[in-house]
Formats: structure tokens, sequence, C-alpha cells
């Protein structure tokens, strides 16, 4: 099923950019064209472990599973809007915080990551496995 796969593999890269971010890989003055601040930082670990948790947990899973195509639906639109507010936000810096006094989004790199991560996730959360058509 498409959406599981998704939220498995989505889960595991948001949560593993988190992490990473964490330790100050993606910074401005490290990392000049794709770099994330504290907000995203939480924001990405946040996600991916309710990701991960939606589909291993258990009990939480079997009450989730019929859901998956609505919440993977539901990812794909947030990093959509972020992937538009990104390409529309005015230019900052990580001292003058832009979106919603959270986080820096005016990074094209990292439009273009909302972009693919929410374009990945409405395609799966609208394709049909084998089993389903």
């Amino acid at each position: 099923m498409y959406p599981r796969l998704y939220l498995t593999a989505g889960g595991s890269i948001l949560l593993l950019v988190g992490t990473v971010g964490y330790l100050n890989v993606f910074t401005e003055s490290g990392s000049p064209t794709f770099w994330l601040d504290g907000g995203e930082n939480f924001a990405h670990t946040f996600a991916g472990i309710v990701a991960l948790a939606a589909v291993f947990v258990p009990g939480l899973n079997r009450a989730l599973a019929p859901h998956y195509r609505a919440l993977v639906g539901l990812i794909g639109a947030i990093a959509l809007f972020f992937a538009a507010y990104g390409y529309f936000a005015p230019a900052g810096s990580s001292s003058q915080l832009n979106t919603f006094g959270v986080a820096n989004l005016e990074n094209p790199a990292e439009t273009l990551l909302h972009l693919v991560i929410g374009g990945a996730a409405i395609a799966s959360a609208f394709m049909k496995s084998s089993e389903e058509r």
C-alpha cells in the first residue's frame, strides 16, 4: 500500500533530516545553498516521529490504517503549502524569522525539497496498489 510506504520512508527521511539538523550540519554558514534552523529541525523531527508511529506503534497503526491515505494527503498539502510559502516569502536570514516567527523558508533548495515531498505525498495518496486495482 503506497500511503503506508510513504509514511515509512518519508517518516524515516524526515526524522533523519531533523536529527542531522540538530547537529548543525545544515547551517546558513556551513551550507549556504541548503540550511535549516531550529524550528525546522523540530518540525521535521516531530513529523518523522508521528509518521513512523502511525505505522509501527501497536494499536495506533490499527486505528490509523484506514486513514493512511488521508494522513498522507494532509502531509502533502502541508508540504506544498510550505513550498508555495517559501517561494513567495520575503528574503530573510536566520536572525530574521519570516514564517510565522518560527523558521526561514526562502531558501530555494528547501522550497524544492518541500515541493518534492508534497508532490510525492499527493501522488502516493492517490495511487492504487495492484491489490486495490
